[in-house]
């Protein structure tokens, strides 16, 4: 597991889980983060509302969201939440910029407005995790910097994350933060026990900078989980589409695999895919969707589980 700061903490019917240190902040998060692209889309605010719930009692503190996510309803859902529920000091929001249709790019100005604009619907005065979105090609990495150092020293951000960034950008951003500027505390990467091609590429500069990984698609697009025996789906279906795409014969394989181990453990196959995911260096927490609070009973599990030498080994080998 990551080898940053980690704590004990105890909380409600659960087993005392271990919260990670995010990069070199003093923000501390539990493994499994609640994913929000769903919130407002497949979900409704109701059944959004009871997922939060038990995600927070199950130890859960950090969510991820994004601008726009079903154009900024999450965000909207959440901050109506943590509202109603008196809760912002215990959980951790993590939010993104750079992909809505009013405030695209990452250029400084948008994204001022852009976090405005978030920290309305959050219904906040600060986001703890900033990220950018996607990179922008039009737009000098070291002005979208500067942006963010304005809004920490107001008080509107704590901290930087990146999304889908190369080890090239993490560079670049790296030197600026050297001259001054915000470090990229936080990797979001498509990552799984499926998709493992980022590990060469992507460990050594993590490492050597202190960024946290922060794992998203860790399910394959429901593919190790619900959604594994799909044959064909209907095209609009974004998600189901995108797990038909991953049942091919290298999908087939691993699924194998998962499956004796996670029998011979007591687990679900999702559960077990996430706490691969959880296990592997450089990683701080994985953001997963779900449909239900059966899902969040299941995944949340991840964060304790413990397999032998044994079976971390044939997990590794494939």
């Amino acid at each position: 597991m990551s080898d940053a700061g980690e704590s004990q903490r105890t909380t409600g019917d659960v087993a005392p889980l271990v919260r990670r240190r995010l990069g070199t902040t003093d923000i501390d998060v539990h493994p499994v983060a609640l994913g929000g692209a769903t919130f407002g889309w497949t979900l409704s605010a109701g059944e959004t509302t009871e997922i939060l719930d038990r995600f927070v009692a199950l130890g859960g503190n950090l969510i991820d969201t994004a601008d726009a996510y079903s154009s900024g309803v999450s965000e909207q859902v959440i901050g109506s939440w943590m509202r109603h529920r008196n809760n912002r000091s215990d959980v951790v929001v993590a939010t993104k910029v750079g992909r809505s249709t009013e405030f695209p790019g990452l250029s400084s100005v948008n994204i001022r407005h852009a976090v405005d604009a978030s920290l309305a619907r959050l219904q906040t005065d600060v986001i703890d995790v900033l990220y950018f979105h996607e990179p922008d090609p039009d737009v000098p990495l070291i002005e979208s910097l500067a942006a963010v150092e304005e809004l920490i020293a107001a008080g509107k951000v704590r901290a930087l994350g990146a999304s889908n960034f190369s080890p090239q950008q993490l560079l670049e951003a790296r030197v600026a933060s050297a001259n001054g500027l915000p470090h990229i505390e936080a990797l979001a990467a498509k990552y799984s026990f499926l998709h493992r091609d980022i590990e060469a590429e992507y460990r050594p500069v993590l490492e050597a900078q202190g960024i946290s990984l922060m794992p998203y698609f860790v399910l394959a697009h429901g593919y190790l989980g619900r959604h594994r025996a799909i044959k064909a789906a209907d095209p609009s279906d974004i998600r189901l589409s995108r797990a038909v795409d991953e049942a091919n014969r290298h999908g087939a394989h691993v699924l194998a695999r998962l499956d004796e181990v996670a029998a011979e453990n007591g687990l679900s196959v999702a559960a077990l895919s996430l706490a691969w995911v959880l296990h592997q260096p450089s990683v701080t927490a994985a953001a997963v969707g779900v449909d239900s609070v059966a899902d969040i009973d299941d995944l949340m599990a991840a964060a304790n589980v413990s397999l032998s030498v044994l079976h971390w080994t044939r997990l590794s080998d494939i």
